[in-house]
C-alpha cells in the first residue's frame, strides 16, 4: 500500500529541541529524553540515561548505520537517505506521531550514543522533525 505524502503536526511541534550524548549527564531542562538509536549505548544503565522514550523505529537501518561509519565526508549523502527512510517508513511516521505527541510542545531531547557531536542520526532527525514542522 503506498504511502502518502509525508506530513507531521506542527501544532505538537516541540518548543525546542536538543540533541544530547547518552553519556552526558540528564538535566532538568531536557524535558521529553528519548533514545533515538537501534542499539543501547554501551556501559550506560537505564537508571542513569533517565529516558521517557527509546524509539527504534527513528534510527537510520543497520544498512544505512553502516554505510555512513560516522565519516563526515558522507553525511549529506547520510542525512539524505535517512530523511527517506524516515518519509517512507509507516513504523517511523508512527513513531514521530506518538513522540510528538508524547513530548506536547515541551523540549525535546533526542538522546544518541555517536563521539561525533555534528554528524549523527540525532542531529539529522532533529533537522527531519524542524523541516516538517516548520
Amino acid at each position: 500500500m503506498p504511502t502518502t505524502a509525508f506530513s507531521l503536526d506542527s501544532s505538537a511541534a516541540p518548543k525546542t529541541i536538543r540533541c544530547k550524548r547518552a553519556y552526558d549527564s540528564p538535566a532538568a531542562d531536557d524535558g521529553y529524553r528519548v533514545l533515538v538509536d537501534g542499539m543501547w549505548p554501551r556501559g550506560v544503565s537505564k537508571q542513569a540515561l533517565k529516558l521517557d522514550d527509546w524509539q527504534k523505529a527513528l534510527a537510520p537501518s543497520k544498512k544505512l548505520r553502516q554505510w555512513f561509519g560516522h565519516d563526515p565526508s558522507l553525511w549529506a549523502g547520510f542525512y539524505q537517505k535517512f530523511f527517506h527512510e524516515l518519509e517512507h517508513s509507516d513504523e517511523a511516521r508512527e513513531a514521530l506521531s506518538a513522540l510528538l505527541d508524547a513530548c506536547h510542545g515541551k523540549t525535546l531531547t533526542l538522546v544518541y550514543a555517536a563521539k561525533d557531536e555534528s554528524h549523527n542520526n540525532a542531529v539529522a532527525l532533529k533537522q527531519f522533525i524542524e523541516h516538517h514542522t516548520a
